[in-house]
């Protein structure tokens, strides 16, 4: 890593669009030693998260939790649910819907065919096609595998909200720079899970730390058939679905 880069890392903490508690969270991150901060540190971690379908109720708690938590302006998500109705054979015609990000459930309707529920967020790529097209570096990578935004340097230009094959940014009403899910930096730094899966009531969404050995994460990536969205893109996605129709794009 470029010794400019590095500085930069160290200090991008201070520039991230977080509430009060957030900053506090940040402190040792922040003042570039990590390590130091209790039980944490950034280049023991590899930071992913896994979603399982079959477990996912559509009841909106983690889109609710995450606005909360977060801050998220209203009308705009860092994580949301869409509903997938399939009628019979025909994978490549869904009916998709997602009133409100799913933050308030779902409304009865008649299902034409198979019916799930799919909660999305950014999926903090390994080979991030939005940290390559940024052209002042604002949106990089931690070393412990987050794709993280710098309020201060970011320009507004949209030109990785465009790149980003999932939709997971927006621009922030508030700061006119773009925001996205951080997967609670703020929280796991602290040995927290973030605020979507604490809600979960089902253990649908798992945070997971692939460096670590004693993760429930391998067991579960070695005994279930595990999909990431649009693998054709290559992006090296870290939101590991378990039971992801074919028809989800």
């Amino acid at each position: 890593m470029p010794q400019g880069r590095r500085d930069f890392l160290e200090q991008a903490g201070r520039w991230l669009f977080l509430t009060s508690a957030a900053q506090a969270a940040l402190e040792f991150v922040v003042a570039g030693n990590a390590s130091a901060a209790p039980n944490y540190n950034m280049h023991t971690h590899w930071w992913a998260m896994t979603i399982d379908i079959t477990k996912c109720i559509g009841c909106g708690n983690c889109v609710r939790a995450c606005a909360e938590e977060n801050g998220v302006p209203k009308g705009f998500f860092r994580t949301w649910i869409e509903r997938y109705d399939v009628p019979g054979w025909e994978m490549d015609r869904p009916d998709v819907d997602a009133p409100n990000g799913g933050m308030d459930g779902f409304p009865d309707k008649p299902a034409k065919g198979k019916s799930f529920f799919v909660p999305k967020l950014c999926n903090h790529c390994a080979h991030s096609p939005c940290v390559q097209v940024c052209p002042v570096g604002a949106t990089f990578e931690t070393p412990d595998g987050l794709v993280i935004v710098d309020e201060q340097y970011c320009l507004g230009c949209r030109y990785c909200v465009q790149a980003c094959p999932y939709g997971c940014r927006y621009i922030n009403p508030k700061t006119n720079t773009v925001d996205k899910c951080t997967l609670c930096y703020h929280r796991i730094s602290k040995g927290l899970t973030t605020a979507c899966c604490e809600a979960c009531p089902t253990g649908c969404r798992q945070l997971a730390d692939l460096k670590n050995p004693k993760d429930p994460v391998h067991d579960f990536l070695r005994t279930n058939s595990i999909q990431v969205l649009k693998p054709q893109m290559a992006t090296g996605s870290k939101v590991y679905y378990r039971g992801l129709d074919g028809s989800v794009r």
